[in-house]
């Protein structure tokens, strides 16, 4: 039969789920710009940056194992409602505290600032489990798993590629005030699309346990049996743990750049918009042999790709190497989400999916602390250097040692 690029995209269920998580990526992206920036001007130490990855990431790695433990237990829709609307209460209070930072302390200021983003880092915990294993809900049609896990990774991009850059637009003409307004607006409008899907009943489990430590057991025997998996998380999450040049960012703008708040969200959306071709590329030729093989090596040149970052000294040539590195990223991205779903019990997906986070989302904001207290110690361009180096190096260790992952492809068996 011949290839239907947008075939999970016919199914409107699916069509409001990407609608809505495209505009609530695109509202926490333009807080991450709005809040990174704001901080930076307030500091001007890249560490305070990192700061705000790691006040994000320690209550995602608290809760997420509960969070999936929940979306295997309570109905999945519940969750985001919840989340969401709590995303919002963050986004109404970082607005009211951007209006008075001028009647506060800039340490006063710092410190709203990081326990907002603590409490949205909570709601992130719990949203994540219960994203990922709602959407496979909506695709009754397993054979579109791929599809659909490509076009979802596809506007996930496409908003976090528009997000910096609107943010950073918007950040001289309106304020930083004015912008956190946006954003509020854009996550209640997100919340207002989510509200118009249907729930679904949990899909039937025979197989786990009702208490949580024995469940969550059961999610880690799961991925222990299936190393190739197991390899995949693995290496993203090292990849992005040490090859996160974004968080610093502000810093590479004004202190290496020398550029503005224009060329610095141009410069925070490049890697989206190389993961946006990518994207949509493999929507109209996707992988199905040598997926493990295609993604060590994408990883390779990412990590290649961030090394010659930390060197370039000139804005496009910045802008082109991260605009490569999100080519690559998103190469690896869709494999290990395809892997993800195509692999994984239904009923299981919520613990999974948990794990998942903690391997490669809470990885993006301690890998932005990590990058933040390496800058503090030798520089910003080193800390982006070494980080590159240790990439490269994890993935050279991955593929010698996970013979699974070099052989694994597309073209599995699906779970019932």
């Amino acid at each position: 039969m011949r290839h239907d690029p947008i075939s999970a995209l016919r199914i409107p269920d699916f069509r409001k789920f990407v609608a809505a998580r495209f505009f609530l990526t695109f509202s926490l992206q333009i807080q991450s710009v709005l809040v990174g920036w704001q901080v930076y001007e307030l500091t001007g130490n890249p560490l305070s940056l990192g700061l705000i990855g790691l006040s994000e990431a320690l209550p995602a790695l608290v809760s997420s194992l509960y969070a999936g433990y929940l979306a295997d237990r309570v109905e999945r829709k519940k969750i985001l409602m919840v989340c969401g609307a709590l995303l919002v209460v963050c986004s109404m209070l970082l607005y009211v505290v951007s209006m008075n930072a001028a009647d506060s302390t800039s340490s006063a200021t710092l410190q709203y600032i990081y326990i907002i983003i603590f409490i949205s880092g909570i709601a992130r915990g719990f949203f994540g489990p219960a994203l990922f294993s709602f959407m496979p809900q909506l695709i009754e049609d397993k054979s579109l798993y791929t599809n659909a896990v490509t076009w979802n990774s596809t506007i996930w991009q496409v908003s976090s590629t528009v997000g910096p850059a609107i943010g950073g637009l918007m950040i001289a003409p309106l304020g930083i005030s004015h912008s956190f307004l946006v954003d509020m607006c854009l996550c209640i409008l997100s919340l207002s699309i989510f509200t118009t899907i249907p729930g679904r009943k949990l899909p039937q489990d025979t197989h786990s346990s009702n208490n949580f430590i024995t469940n969550f057991t059961e999610g880690a025997r799961f991925l222990k049996s299936n190393p190739a998996l197991l390899g995949a998380m693995s290496l993203d999450m090292f990849a992005v743990l040490f090859g996160g040049a974004t968080a610093l960012l502000p810093a590479v703008a004004k202190d290496i750049l020398h550029v503005g708040a224009f060329e610095f969200g141009l410069l925070r959306s490049a890697t989206s918009m190389g993961s946006i071709i990518i994207a949509i590329y493999l929507a109209y030729r996707p992988i199905r042999a040598n997926a493990g093989i295609i993604m060590l090596r994408a990883v390779a040149c990412f990590a290649l790709c961030i090394v010659a970052f930390g060197f370039s000294t000139h804005l496009y040539l910045s802008f082109i190497l991260l605009l490569l590195s999100g080519v690559f990223d998103g190469l690896s991205v869709v494999i290990r989400a395809t892997m993800l779903q195509t692999l994984t019990p239904d009923y299981m997906k919520g613990r999974v999916s948990a794990i998942n986070n903690i391997f490669l989302g809470s990885s993006n904001e301690i890998g932005a602390f990590w990058s933040g207290l390496t800058a503090s110690w030798f520089g910003t361009r080193a800390a982006i250097i070494f980080g590159g180096i240790i990439s490269l190096g994890v993935v050279g260790i991955v593929t010698y040692t996970n013979k699974k992952l070099r052989e694994s492809s597309l073209t599995v068996k699906q779970s019932k």
